[in-house]
């Protein structure tokens, strides 16, 4: 059957539109949250504040996923205070997101190193794997792998969710590393290469 002129485009017009609905049903978000700020400075040793450095890194991350046409929202852009329950609050009004927790380790023994991931469901497990394996085979570090966590701020979120413990800042070695701007460029570089690789694999 042939399919008269103005016909043609008014089912072109709707086949267009379907898409675009389908394509903004499906798309997914990812909420990249620098972990502590303000008041809660998190670790600190040597001079280095934790929640600086998950600022520095968790921006990284939000400019290379925008560049890879990849949506994102950020928990906190700036040195200030945001509780637990607005972090995942954040994360959950964003159906189906994707929420990445960034931070930086520290223990009372200064020789302990190594970068981890953490999470709580089947999924969330294979976004930390893809995060950790990345981070592992590009930085000369301990593997210390990914586990599983009932930290509060995965397990408030609804969504697919893993928490980056990024180095020792406690380790002096690991520290001075951390606060250099090109270590905090390859860790962003691999995490948000895990998180990209999670999205085109699910």
């Amino acid at each position: 059957m042939q399919v008269k002129p103005h016909l043609h485009s008014f089912v072109k017009a709707i086949i267009i539109a379907w898409f675009s609905c389908s394509n903004f049903a499906t798309a997914k978000t990812v909420i990249i949250d620098a972990g502590h700020g303000g008041k809660d400075k998190g670790a600190y040793w040597y001079g280095i504040s934790e929640k600086t450095l998950t600022l520095d890194v968790a921006k990284r991350v939000e400019t290379l996923l925008k560049k890879k046409g990849i949506a994102v929202a950020m928990t906190r852009k700036s040195d200030r205070f945001v509780s637990i329950k607005d972090r995942a609050y954040l994360a959950n009004k964003y159906p189906g997101s994707i929420f990445v927790s960034i931070h930086f380790n520290a223990h009372t023994n200064s020789s302990v190193k190594g970068i981890e991931t953490f999470y709580i469901s089947p999924k969330g497990k294979k976004l930390a794997k893809s995060i950790q394996n990345r981070l592992a085979r590009r930085i000369n570090t301990n593997d210390r792998g990914s586990k599983k966590y009932h930290y509060a701020v995965l397990t408030k979120t609804k969504g697919v969710a893993a928490l980056v413990e990024c180095g020792f800042i406690s380790n002096r070695w690991e520290g001075a590393r951390c606060s250099s701007n090109w270590f905090r460029n390859i860790l962003a570089q691999e995490i948000a290469s895990g998180i990209a690789a999670y999205c085109n694999n699910n």
